[in-house]
């Protein structure tokens, strides 16, 4: 199995380092970086992503995440091992990723839910790493990205 385009990176050139800068900008803002280890999963979960399924349990599991939270996250409302606010910001995820399922968008509970959770720059870095990891995932789909090509640094 291979990829549809080789070295899109390059190809990509300057759209792709602007994915990259945000990508900075999430590394740097105040969400933990086990919350968006779970949260670019379940968005990669969502979308049919396997490579960035493969890709973002392999970092968390890198970044000392539990198997039992890893195996969870799948089925997150049904499992023990969430905080409130990691519930919240999963919950906004898929909403945010599943807005074809719901003809107003994202329900009013889902993001009043997150906003108690967190302050209002946390939540636009939330919002900015669902919308970049909703992208990422539709390069990678489109691309058909192998999974498994990627090793975490």
């Amino acid at each position: 199995m291979r990829g549809r385009i080789d070295d899109f990176a390059t190809k990509a050139g300057d759209g792709y380092k602007g994915m990259r800068a945000v990508e900075g900008y999430l590394a740097n803002s105040d969400i933990p970086e086990p919350l968006q280890h779970l949260v670019k999963l379940r968005v990669s979960q969502v979308n049919g992503c396997a490579f960035c399924v493969d890709m973002h349990g392999k970092h968390a599991k890198q970044a000392g995440e539990t198997d039992e939270r890893l195996f969870g996250v799948a089925a997150w409302r049904e499992s023990p091992h969430f905080t409130s606010a990691e519930r919240a910001a999963l919950d906004l995820a898929e909403a945010s990723t599943r807005l074809a399922d719901n003809p107003h968008g994202v329900p009013d509970e889902v993001y009043e839910a997150a906003r108690a959770e967190f302050d209002e720059q946390t939540l636009t870095a939330l919002v900015m790493l669902i919308a970049t990891t909703n992208a990422w995932n539709r390069i990678s789909v489109i691309n058909r990205t192998v999974p498994g090509s990627h090793t975490p640094r």
